[in-house]
């Protein structure tokens, strides 16, 4: 398709990461960019973030790319992945380990539930993790997650009560339907713990 391929060679040319390309109502073309990740982060460094101004390059650029091209749209507006970035690659999948994802399967659990889960669930939410395999290299990926609902701001949790036992769904990316990191803010700024995500 030749909007994908001069879309993904503008963005890649510029120095980013093409996430996504969707065409909308009214000819609305949105293009979601991202800032290439290498690999790691060095220790107290922030993650770099999608600016306005890049947004405003990569913009100028597909405007003359599309118009030389020939392709017909009325609006182009670029823009970051946001807090519910979809997660499509293995890379992505790397760069994420520890998050909160949602992900839906294209089928559903069926048998191999095993009465864990219901049988026709597909969404699922919980703290993405590698899995190893014996020799320990990275063979997969999991979530983990527990069914307990969260405490009500202000409920007093006992300290005395057993906490609701983890789950854990093993995945392939062939078996994903979708996943993205899932949209929870936190205003006090600390993070949810690794395995208490809620389900969907």
């Amino acid at each position: 398709m030749a909007l994908q391929q001069t879309v993904e060679t503008t963005v890649a040319g510029l120095g980013y990461d093409l996430i996504e390309i969707e065409r909308s109502a009214g000819g609305l073309l949105r293009v979601t960019i991202d800032l290439p990740w290498n690999g790691s982060l060095a220790p107290g460094q922030p993650e770099a973030f999608v600016t306005v101004e890049d947004c405003e390059t990569v913009t100028r650029q597909l405007q003359y790319a599309l118009e030389v091209d020939n392709v017909d749209y009325k609006r182009l507006e670029v823009s970051s992945p946001g807090i519910d970035r979809p997660l499509r690659h293995e890379k992505d999948f790397e760069r994420f380990q520890g998050e909160v994802i949602d992900l839906t399967l294209k089928a559903p659990m069926g048998e191999a539930a095993a009465g864990q889960v219901s049988a026709n669930r597909k969404k699922f939410r919980g703290t993405l993790e590698r899995v190893a395999d014996a020799q320990g290299q990275a063979a997969g990926w999991r979530i983990v997650w527990s069914d307990e609902p969260a405490p009500k701001p202000g409920q007093k949790v006992s300290r005395k009560r057993a906490p609701a036992p983890l789950q854990a769904l093993d995945f392939t990316l062939d078996e994903l339907r979708e996943a993205r990191l899932a949209p929870i803010v936190d205003f006090k700024g600390r993070k949810p713990r690794t395995g208490t995500a809620m389900p969907e």
